[in-house]
């Protein structure tokens, strides 16, 4: 059986090749691509790009690894979008980021009505809290 981080390894991977084959206008508009925290992600495209715009630096950063190879890195928790466009100003990627923990590396911690998320890497950090105990901090 997958482990839950295999399982969103693969979907994100089969959403992805499903973003750069097919671009711009295709039937399913709601995909997001998925960076980890602190992490990278390779983006191989099938035409070159000319210019990468990420519409909040302070979310995610891309980097252009070389014309058909984009490097995107997840700085922060939250949402921002990418877009990539060819030498003619034709979109190639137009898509939703999503920057999230790494849920392979997460401890929650369960106290009465109370659940706090740790993440834990290297050090465990608080990363929300829910319940009576979040009211009150």
């Amino acid at each position: 059986m997958l482990s839950r981080s295999a399982i969103f390894s693969l979907a994100g991977a089969l959403a992805l090749s499903g973003v750069l084959a097919a671009g711009p206008g295709r039937a399913d508009d709601d995909t997001v691509l998925r960076v980890y925290m602190n992490s990278a992600r390779v983006l191989k495209l099938d035409r070159p790009v000319s210019k990468v715009i990420v519409g909040n630096s302070d979310v995610a950063d891309a980097t252009v690894a070389d014309s058909r190879t984009i490097v995107l890195t997840g700085r922060a928790f939250g949402t921002t979008n990418l877009v990539l466009l060819d030498a003619d100003g034709n979109a190639i990627v137009d898509e939703r980021i999503l920057v999230s923990i790494d849920e392979g590396n997460t401890v929650r911690v369960f106290k009465a009505t109370s659940r706090t998320v740790l993440s834990c890497s290297p050090n465990c950090e608080e990363h929300a809290a829910t319940g009576s105990a979040a009211a009150t901090n």
